[in-house]
């Protein structure tokens, strides 16, 4: 049987710059999704493609249910987590690509 692993994300356009958060089964083609603006939205009016912070669930409920309590946090709460994981803003997704 197959293992899935979700993640919740962050994007950002640059260091405090506008975040997005989302969720996915499959992070390394949803990131470039958003790197290339493969889809119109708002990380492709925005900018907003730097793989800043992630977390790993083994389920999507519970995938789901951090993204939705995360999106309503205040955006000093959320800069404080990227900060906490990642203080110089480093692009993640370099890593998920050499890993």
């Amino acid at each position: 049987m197959k293992e899935y692993r979700f993640f919740v994300y962050i994007l950002a356009s640059k260091r405090n710059g506008t975040l997005y958060i989302g969720v996915t089964n499959d992070i390394l083609r949803r990131v470039y999704e958003h790197k290339t603006g493969a889809f119109e939205g708002f990380t492709k009016k925005y900018d907003v493609k730097n793989l800043v912070y992630y977390e790993e669930y083994p389920d999507i409920r519970e995938a789901i249910i951090r993204e939705k309590q995360m999106k309503k946090w205040s955006r000093i709460w959320k800069i404080s987590l990227i900060e906490k994981e990642n203080p110089v803003w480093k692009d993640l997704y370099e890593d998920f690509l050499e890993g």
